[in-house]
C-alpha cells in the first residue's frame, strides 16, 4: 500500500461527533448484500452512493456469515480513521459499531475472531472482547503489518510495510505456530507488495503489488497453491478487475461469490468495489492449462 494515501487530504460527506466519529445516514437496505445487486465479470462500485461516496471508503469486508460488514473512512485531514459495522437484523441493515482502526479488518474463517494486524478480538455473545495481542513472534516493533488474514487450517498470512514492502507466512504444525518466512518471490517481488488475501482452503492468496507488465499503479495478482504445496507464479488478475490507478485489498465472500477490493479514483476518491468471483476460476482454469503444456 502508499502511504501517501493514509496521510492524503480528504473530502468526504460526512459529519463527526463528539467523539470523533464518522457519522452518515443511511437508507433502509434490505437482503443479502446490503441489498446491492451482484456484480459482474467486471468490477463495479459497492453499494455506489450509500458506502462507495466521493470520499476515502476502503477495507470493505463481510462477516463469514454475510450478516455484517465492516468498511473504513475518515472524515479529513487529522481525523481518526475509522471502522463501521453494519449488522443485518431482522432483514434490515443497521449501524452497530463504530471503532477507530488499528489494523485492517478481517475474519477467521469460522467467523469468531476479528484480526486487525498484529491483534485481534474475540466474538462474545452479539460483541467483541478486547483487543489482544497476538504474541512476540508478531507484535514486533521493527514489524509494520497492516493486515493479517487467517485459513482454516490457522495459517497465517500478512505483510510488513517496514520491511520494504514484504508479505510472510506462518503455518501451524502439529498444533504448534510457526515462526513466521518471508514468501518466495512469486509473491515478494515488485514494489509495494501488501494486503493479502489467504483463501479459506488455501487454495490460492491475492495480493497486490506494482509490476512491471501491470497496468500502471499497484494491481491484484493471485497465486494458486500447487500440487506440491508450492505456491504457482504470481498472475494478474487481469483488466475486468484492474485499472490504471491503485486496485489493492481483495477479500472474498465467505461463499465464494464475490471479490471486494479498494480502487483510488482520484486523490481525494477511494472506493470500494467488486467483481463476480468467477474470476478466480476462470484464472485458476488458465493457469492449469498453461501448466499442462
Amino acid at each position: 500500500m502508499k502511504t501517501q494515501l493514509l496521510l492524503m487530504s480528504l473530502s468526504l460527506t460526512f459529519s463527526i461527533s463528539a467523539h470523533g466519529n464518522v457519522e452518515r445516514d443511511y437508507p433502509v437496505m434490505k437482503g443479502p448484500l446490503l441489498g446491492q445487486k451482484p456484480p459482474g465479470m467486471v468490477a463495479e462500485p459497492f453499494a455506489p452512493g450509500i458506502i462507495s461516496q466521493s470520499g476515502w471508503e476502503v477495507e470493505g469486508v463481510f462477516s463469514p456469515a454475510m450478516d455484517e460488514f465492516y468498511f473504513t473512512t475518515r472524515s479529513g485531514e487529522g481525523q481518526p480513521i475509522t471502522v463501521t459495522g453494519l449488522r443485518q437484523q431482522e432483514g434490515i441493515w443497521k449501524k452497530y459499531i463504530q471503532f477507530k482502526r488499528n489494523g485492517e479488518v478481517s475474519f477467521s474463517p469460522d467467523g469468531q475472531r476479528m484480526h486487525m494486524a498484529k491483534g485481534y478480538k474475540d466474538r462474545v455473545g452479539a460483541g467483541w472482547s478486547e483487543r489482544k495481542s497476538l504474541g512476540p513472534d508478531f507484535d514486533r516493533k521493527d514489524w509494520g503489518i497492516m493486515r493479517l488474514t487467517a485459513s482454516a487450517k490457522g495459517t497465517y498470512v500478512f505483510d510488513d510495510y517496514k520491511s520494504k514492502d514484504v508479505i510472510r507466512i506462518s503455518t501451524v504444525e502439529d498444533g504448534q505456530r510457526q515462526a513466521p518466512k518471508l514468501m518466495g518471490p512469486e509473491v515478494n517481488s515488485g514494489e509495494w507488495t501488501a494486503h493479502p488475501f489467504i483463501a479459506p482452503d488455501e487454495s490460492y492468496l491475492i495480493w497486490d503489488s506494482e509490476r512491471e507488465g501491470g497496468f500502471g499503479d499497484s494491481d491484484l495478482y493471485i497465486s494458486f497453491k500447487q500440487n506440491d504445496g508450492s505456491w504457482g507464479p504470481a498472475i494478474n488478475m487481469g483488466e475486468q478487475v484492474n485499472s490504471a490507478g491503485w486496485d489493492a485489498y481483495a477479500t472474498v465472500t465467505s461463499d465464494g461469490k464475490y471479490m471486494l477490493f479498494n480502487r483510488q479514483l482520484s486523490e481525494t476518491n477511494t472506493d470500494i468495489y467488486w467483481v463476480d468471483a468467477k474470476i478466480i476460476e476462470t484464472l485458476r482454469a488458465q493457469n492449469q492449462n498453461k501448466t499442462k503444456k
